[in-house]
C-alpha cells in the first residue's frame, strides 16, 4: 500500500480507504450518505461526481457532489480558493430560484471540502455547440437569452447586495430535457459591493474588461451573455479571438440568418464601456422579449410593443371616423343601447353587478354606470392608468393601478374603503374568494388581501411580473408569469407545483376537466394535469397568445396574435376550426347563448356561432383589446377609441 497516495476517504463502514488516482470511484461513500456512481467533470481545482444519497434505500434520488482539493502549495491561494468554495456553498444556500442549481448540504473531509447539489439532467450550451455543425435558430437562441435574464435579474435584484454571477459562458448554462435554463457553477460569483474590488477575473474572452481591474457589477454579467450570445450565434469562440474584439466580428457577418434588430442587441451588450451596455438583465430581457414576439424583425417588433404594451398604444390609423353598424352575411343590424365616453384608451374588461356596470379605464378613473341606460353613477381616480379589470365582492370593487395600488372602492357611493401599495404596477386583474381578494404585481409576487380590511394574509414570491389574472378553483390558485412559470398554490400560498412555458404567460388559466389550460407568448397553449402540473397536450399558434382561454362543452376557445380564434377540443388537443380577423385578438373570448364572443385589434367586435360561422360584427374606432362581459342578454366591452359599448344580443 506504500505505492498509494495519501488520500483517505469514508467507506460505508466509516473506515478510511486510500485511492490510487487521487479521484473518488463509483462505490465511495462521503458521510455514511452519499454513494458515488461516476465522474461528471474535473477542473483546476475541483471535481463534480454524481452520487446517490442513500437516505433514500427505496428509490434512487442522484445528486451531485462537488469536491474541492486545496493542495495548492502557496498558502494564499489555497486561502483564496477555499473563500471561493465557502461563497458559492452560502449563496447558493440564500437563493430560490427555478434556474439557480439546489444545495442540499456542505461538509469537509481532511483536506476537502464538499458541495452537495441538485442533479441536472441534460447538457450544457457548450457541449451542444460541439455537438452540430450547424447554426443554432435564432428564436432558439432567444429563449435561452430570455430565460437566462429572467435568472441575473433575479440574482442582481437580491437584497441588500446584488449577487454578481461574473462567469458567464455556455460551459456553465445548462439545458434541461424540458428545454429549460440552469446556471451552474456559482464559484466565482459574489455579492457586489460598490467600493469592493476583487482580483478573480472570470473566463477570458467571455469576461468584460472592468472585471480584469477587480470590478464586478451587473453591466459585467451583461457583457459575459452578450458575449455568450455572439459564440452560439456565430459559432466564434471567443476565446481563440483577440480580446474585446467583438465590434470587429458583427454578429451577421458570420450568420446572416440574425436579424439586424438581434445583431445590434448582441453589439451592445458586448460594448468594451459598461456604459453603452444595457444598463441591467431586465432591460436586455426587454429588448430581446420585443424581437420574440415579432419574429424577429424592427417592424414587427414596434407592431407588437403597440399591441402588448399594457400602457400604450392608440387607435389603429384609418379607422373610421364613427362608430358603424350594418348587416354582415344577411344576419341583421347591430345598434347599440348607449355607448359611453371616457377620457382615455378602455383595455380592461367590465364588471357588471346590481345592475351596475364598473370599468377602468387609462383616465386613471373607474367608473360605475347604470347598465341598462349607460347613466353615470360615480368615479374613483387613481393615480395611475388603471388596465386591471375590476372585481366586485362583498359590497366593494376592486382594482388594481399602475400606481401600484389596489383599490377598495365602496359600490354605494364611489367612496374609498381603503387601499394597499405594492412594490410594482398592477395589471393583474384581482378575483375575490373567501373573504380575501387575490391578484398579482409587477413586483414579482401574487397578494392575498383580507377584503374588508386590506391587511395582507400573504404574499407568494413568483420571481417575474405577475400579469396574468388569478384563477380560483376549490382549494387551489393558478396564475402565470411574465418569466414564463405558472403556479399552482394552496389557499395558504403554499406552492403545489409549477410548470415552466417558453416565454411569457399573460393569459389567465382555466379548469376544466381536471385540466389546466393556459396560453403563453411562445405561441402555444398548454393544457396540464390540475393536480400534479404535467403536460397533456400542447397546441401551437403562428404568433404569441395572451388571449385567456374560455372552456364550454369540451371546447376552448382563444385568440392569438395571428389573428386568429381558434377552437380546440380539450381532450386531444386538436383543432376544430379557426376563424381569421384582420387584427390580432388579444380579447379574451366569451361564450353565451351558443356564440362565442371577442374583440380584434382591427377595430370589430365578433360573434360567432359555436361552429366558427360569423353571425354579426360591430366597428369601433380604435384596437378592441377589452373582453366581453354579457348580463341580461346585453355585451359590454371596451375599445381604444375611449368609448364602453353596450350592444344587444
Amino acid at each position: 500500500m506504500g505505492d498509494l497516495t495519501t488520500r483517505q476517504l469514508s467507506d460505508r463502514r466509516g473506515r478510511r480507504r486510500e485511492s490510487k488516482d487521487g479521484q473518488l470511484q463509483p462505490g465511495d461513500m462521503l458521510q455514511d450518505r452519499y454513494r458515488i456512481v461516476g465522474i461528471l467533470g474535473i477542473g483546476g481545482f475541483s471535481s463534480v461526481y454524481q452520487a446517490r444519497d442513500m437516505r433514500f434505500p427505496n428509490v434512487t434520488k442522484l445528486c451531485a457532489v462537488k469536491e474541492m482539493v486545496n493542495v495548492a502549495p502557496d498558502p494564499q491561494i489555497r486561502a483564496v480558493a477555499a473563500r471561493a468554495f465557502e461563497r458559492e456553498a452560502s449563496i447558493l444556500a440564500t437563493l430560490d430560484h427555478p434556474a439557480v442549481v439546489g444545495v442540499y448540504d456542505y461538509f469537509n473531509e481532511t483536506d476537502r471540502s464538499y458541495l452537495v447539489l441538485e442533479f441536472i439532467r441534460g447538457k450544457d450550451l457548450e457541449s451542444l455547440l460541439s455537438e452540430q455543425q450547424e447554426f443554432f435558430p435564432q428564436d432558439k437562441v432567444v429563449d435561452w437569452a430570455l430565460q437566462i435574464c429572467d435568472v441575473l435579474a433575479y440574482l442582481h435584484g437580491q437584497k441588500p447586495d446584488p449577487i454578481i454571477f461574473r462567469d458567464m459562458k455556455p460551459s456553465n448554462v445548462m439545458l434541461d430535457p424540458h428545454g429549460r435554463i440552469r446556471l451552474i457553477d456559482f464559484g466565482i460569483a459574489k455579492v457586489f459591493q460598490s467600493t469592493e474590488k476583487n482580483t478573480t477575473i472570470g473566463t477570458e474572452g467571455y469576461a468584460p474588461p472592468e472585471q480584469y481591474r477587480g470590478e464586478a457589477s451587473p453591466a459585467g454579467d451583461v457583457y459575459g451573455l452578450g458575449a455568450t450570445l455572439h459564440h452560439l450565434l456565430t459559432r466564434q469562440d471567443p476565446r481563440l479571438e483577440p480580446p474585446f474584439s467583438f465590434h470587429e466580428r458583427p454578429v451577421r457577418a458570420a450568420n446572416p440568418n440574425v436579424s439586424a434588430a438581434l445583431e445590434k442587441i448582441v453589439m451592445r451588450c458586448v460594448a468594451y464601456n459598461a456604459a453603452d451596455r444595457y444598463p441591467t438583465a431586465a432591460s436586455l430581457r426587454e429588448a430581446l422579449d420585443a424581437i420574440s414576439r415579432a419574429g424577429g424583425t424592427d417592424e414587427d417588433a414596434a407592431t407588437t410593443r403597440r399591441l402588448f404594451a399594457i400602457d400604450g398604444g392608440r387607435a389603429p390609423e384609418g379607422a373610421a371616423d364613427e362608430v358603424t353598424t350594418g348587416p354582415i352575411n344577411g344576419e341583421g343590424i347591430v345598434t347599440p343601447l348607449w355607448v359611453f365616453k371616457a377620457e382615455d384608451e378602455i383595455r380592461s374588461t367590465p364588471f357588471v353587478d346590481q345592475g351596475v356596470v364598473y370599468v377602468g379605464v387609462y383616465d386613471n378613473n373607474l367608473y360605475a354606470l347604470e347598465a341598462k341606460t349607460g347613466k353615470f353613477q360615480w368615479k374613483h381616480p387613481a393615480s395611475g392608468g388603471i388596465g386591471s379589470s375590476p372585481y366586485v365582492y362583498s359590497g366593494a370593487v376592486f382594482m388594481g393601478s399602475a400606481d401600484r395600488h389596489l383599490y377598495a372602492i365602496s359600490t354605494m357611493n364611489g367612496r374609498e374603503l381603503w387601499r394597499m401599495r405594492t412594490g410594482g404596477p398592477i395589471y393583474s386583474s384581482p378575483r375575490a374568494r373567501f373573504d380575501h381578494v387575490f391578484f398579482g404585481s409587477d413586483d414579482g409576487h401574487l397578494y392575498a388581501v383580507n377584503t374588508a380590511s386590506g391587511r395582507m394574509a400573504w404574499k407568494c414570491n413568483a420571481f417575474d411580473p405577475v400579469r396574468s389574472s388569478p384563477h380560483i378553483t376549490g382549494d387551489f390558485v393558478y396564475f402565470g408569469t411574465e418569466g414564463g412559470y405558472v403556479f399552482c398554490l394552496d389557499l395558504a400560498g403554499t406552492t403545489k407545483w409549477q410548470f415552466q412555458a417558453r416565454r411569457a404567460v399573460t393569459s389567465t388559466p382555466t379548469v376544466a376537466a381536471d385540466m389546466v389550460f393556459f396560453g403563453s407568448v411562445d405561441s402555444t397553449v398548454y393544457a396540464l394535469d390540475a393536480n400534479s402540473g404535467w403536460a397533456i397536450w400542447r397546441f401551437r399558434a403562428n404568433r404569441p397568445i395572451i388571449s385567456s382561454p374560455t372552456v364550454v362543452d369540451d371546447v376552448l376557445y382563444i385568440g392569438s396574435a395571428d389573428g386568429h380564434l381558434y377552437a380546440i377540443d380539450i381532450n386531444s388537443g386538436r383543432k376544430i376550426w379557426s376563424y381569421e380577423t384582420a387584427g390580432q385578438i388579444a380579447s379574451s373570448p366569451l361564450v353565451h347563448d351558443n356564440a362565442v364572443l371577442f374583440g380584434s385589434t382591427d377595430g370589430y367586435i365578433y360573434r360567432l356561432s359555436t361552429s366558427g360561422r360569423l353571425q354579426w360584427r360591430f366597428k369601433t374606432r380604435g384596437m378592441v383589446i377589452s373582453s366581453p362581459v354579457v348580463e341580461d342578454n346585453i355585451l359590454y366591452i371596451g375599445s381604444t377609441d375611449h368609448h364602453l359599448y353596450a350592444l344587444p344580443l
